[in-house]
């Protein structure tokens, strides 16, 4: 049998996937004629595109793959995880996106530094070059590196194992489509591929968690698995790795939520207060429904797999396991996963771009074209991103979750004190960044991360820290900013 033979349905799939992904490219290209139409739709979208579009961004490869991959090192504990992002998602919709969405339309912010540089730098000192709008950029356009090496690696694992072609071939086809309707149609490009790519997430979650219960015997072979002598850690707080460090891994995933520029930019777009709160269930329960069908494969692959080396194969490894799937569903899922992938990347993408222009470039090298230098920007970074990806350090997860960790030291108190208090300073927010990022790296160096995960000394001394400056602040400090 040939090769197309062979794969026949995916390739048709992925024409069609491609076809409508040009589309809304096209539709994209229409509606950005400007920066805020390139970077926030100009602030006319609906809550509904917008929530399924905050869900598929936050669920990638990550998602499909490493997560499963961690529930079968770790079994129950780590659902954890799928509670604490289910929850936060909702926090984020109720308190962070309404205040945010609505400063940031009163200060004209397109990007998180801008909305920084606008709440703590008074108007008058309010420039592009200052330390705290440099630095806030810099930490995104590095973390968002971090992100896309992971997401390469999982969107060039899974065309390598589904459809049989090398892993740097995916990772260069998944770079030539993400780059294209990204660097063309900006936002609302990405906004409404998000919302087809959401759908597809949600059905392909629910087709894994079929076909992967039934080849273990059913949803109830749980039962089964849990009489296993040598299975007893899969059901145990601490059976595969240490609570205390499982939590913050947890928390340091979930916190994203909250602090993450490429999930808050979506509350940028929105046209109202009355489309937050249709975005906020839209959101909160499709990654619920996502995380709810995908967490569980890793524990029944238990029943299904063995002899397994890698973790992150264990989806690909059962989706194209013709005993568990039919062709039709493996075919299918080869273009739902790699929806996911794509979903993520471009969100991540367009954000690092953007602020790489807009917030390090520019203030130093303004230009008329800044459409233009931002889509440089985007085939820049992706490029460097794709080129690093061919030999990506560590796992998806590991690697997701420290630049997660990167976010919330950084961003948490700025954001979310920032939108509650009216206390806080540029030399706090930089100084609460820089312990946060020290302990960080301290806690790893030491070895600590594995009785407490790094995130929680982390976070605790980036918050303290403001919290411990802005209260020594003067009155004549807080209103010269006001």
């Amino acid at each position: 049998m040939s090769w197309i033979e062979q794969h026949w349905l995916s390739l048709i799939l992925l024409a069609g996937y491609t076809g409508a992904l040009l589309y809304n490219t096209y539709l994209g290209s229409q509606a950005s004629r400007g920066m805020a139409g390139y970077y926030v739709g100009n602030r006319e979208m609906g809550g509904i595109v917008v929530g399924i579009s905050f869900f598929a961004t936050f669920a990638s490869t990550n998602t499909y793959i490493g997560h499963a991959g961690k529930a079968y090192d770790y079994g129950v504990a780590w659902f954890t995880m799928a509670i604490l992002l289910v929850v936060f998602s909702w926090i984020s919709w109720r308190w962070i996106g309404p205040p945010l969405r609505r400063f940031a339309s009163q200060w004209d912010a397109l990007t998180i530094p801008d909305f920084l540089g606008s709440r703590y730098i008074s108007t008058s000192n309010h420039q592009g070059r200052h330390p705290l709008v440099q630095t806030s950029a810099l930490v995104i356009v590095f973390a968002s590196l971090l992100y896309l090496l992971a997401i390469f690696k999982g969107a060039g694992h899974l065309l390598q194992m589904f459809i049989d072609v090398p892993y740097e071939a995916g990772v260069g086809l998944t770079l030539l489509i993400v780059v294209l309707y990204t660097c063309v149609g900006g936002f609302v490009s990405v906004v409404r591929t998000d919302v087809m790519q959401g759908l597809l997430m949600l059905v392909g979650s629910v087709v894994i968690f079929y076909f992967v219960t039934r080849a273990a015997g059913g949803v109830a072979s749980i039962s089964r698995l849990s009489a296993l002598p040598e299975k007893q850690f899969l059901f145990e707080l601490n059976g595969g790795i240490p609570f205390a460090v499982l939590l913050g891994v947890s928390l340091s995933g979930s916190l994203k939520l909250l602090a993450d520029p490429r999930q808050l930019s979506r509350f940028y777009a929105l046209k109202d207060e009355a489309e937050v709160l249709r975005g906020k269930w839209i959101a909160t329960i499709g990654l619920a429904i996502v995380l709810g069908c995908l967490f569980p494969v890793g524990i029944y692959a238990h029943l299904i797999l063995t002899d397994v080396t890698d973790t992150d194969l264990i989806v690909p490894s059962l989706v194209n396991d013709a005993s568990v799937f039919p062709f039709w569903a493996t075919d299918f899922l080869v273009v739902s996963i790699l929806a996911a992938a794509m979903s993520s990347m471009d969100s991540v993408l367009l954000v690092a771009a953007s602020t790489l222009y807009k917030n390090i470039v520019a203030p130093f090298r303004p230009s008329s074209g800044e459409l233009l230098w931002t889509r440089t920007a985007v085939i820049g970074f992706s490029i460097v991103a794709a080129l690093l990806a061919l030999k990506p350090p560590g796992d998806i997860v590991e690697i997701t979750i420290f630049s997660g960790s990167l976010y919330a030291v950084c961003f948490f108190p700025a954001v979310v004190f920032g939108l509650y208090w009216q206390r806080g300073s540029p030399r706090t927010v930089l100084w609460s960044m820089a312990v946060g990022i020290s302990a960080l790296l301290v806690w790893i160096a030491a070895g600590l991360r594995q009785e407490l995960h790094e995130v929680f000394p982390a976070l605790l001394l980036s918050t303290l820290t403001y919290y411990l400056l802005s209260r020594a602040e003067t009155p004549q400090e807080a209103a010269a900013r006001s």
